[in-house]
């Protein structure tokens, strides 16, 4: 797993707002619309501070490229982090996953996850 080295918000819109420009500056970013709502993850840097928004959110990079038939992946890791008691946000894409864990947790989650068994690069 890679660390990312931005801190990250994940923004809440209106369903019927656009996409704003300031959601696409960093070199990550996921935007997901449902009937609800329009949900945007982001470099927290580039978030308004008028906008609903919960931060300080760091991303662990599962390295892939995964297959989709690859069974179990982010049950492991999650349970790893379910038994320190570390809540997580997962966002997945065709190749690979990214586990966010608060900054306030993101050492204890490095260390549980190197205890066990997964290589980290930071």
């Amino acid at each position: 797993m890679k660390l990312l080295k931005d801190e990250y918000g994940v923004a809440r819109l209106d369903v019927l707002d656009e996409v704003p420009k300031w959601v696409v500056k960093g070199e990550f970013y996921s935007i997901t619309k449902t009937e609800d709502e329009l949900s945007i993850l982001c470099s927290e840097i580039d978030i308004p501070s008028d906008v609903k928004c919960e931060r300080n959110w760091r991303i662990l990079k599962v390295e892939g490229p995964l297959d989709f038939s690859l069974v179990g992946i982010l049950s492991s890791i999650s349970a790893v982090l379910a038994k320190v008691k570390i809540s997580i946000f997962v966002i997945s894409t065709f190749d690979t996953d990214y586990i966010l864990v608060k900054d306030k947790d993101l050492a204890k989650s490095i260390e549980s996850l190197r205890n066990g068994g997964y290589n980290i690069i930071e």
